[in-house]
């Protein structure tokens, strides 16, 4: 992967703002890839100093091994979980 592709990805989602959610297909699609198991790896690698907790599943269905962590921190940000589902029509942002 190279370094544009990477930075791309980081600004869509330095830019979610708080209170927001994106999909990986969104984040995708914004940051002009197609894939959106692309964005996973690159929050997964380099990710820990951006607001990766913003970023869901397409369902808002969050991973296991994160549901916790990625659950306390938008909840800090008011976005409530229905379970362990974040309602993709009330808090997906509208972009830039």
């Amino acid at each position: 992967m190279d370094e544009e592709t990477l930075e791309r990805v980081r600004a869509v989602v330095a830019a979610i703002p708080p209170g927001s959610v994106l999909s990986y297909g969104d984040v995708a699609e914004l940051a002009g890839l197609r894939s959106a198991r692309l964005v996973g790896r690159i929050l997964a690698e380099d990710g820990a100093d951006i607001s990766w907790h913003r970023v869901l599943r397409s369902d808002g269905t969050i991973a296991e091994h994160l549901r916790q962590r990625q659950l306390e921190l938008l909840r800090g940000e008011g976005v409530l979980a229905d379970g362990a589902r974040i309602n993709m029509r009330r808090y997906r942002w509208s972009g830039p």
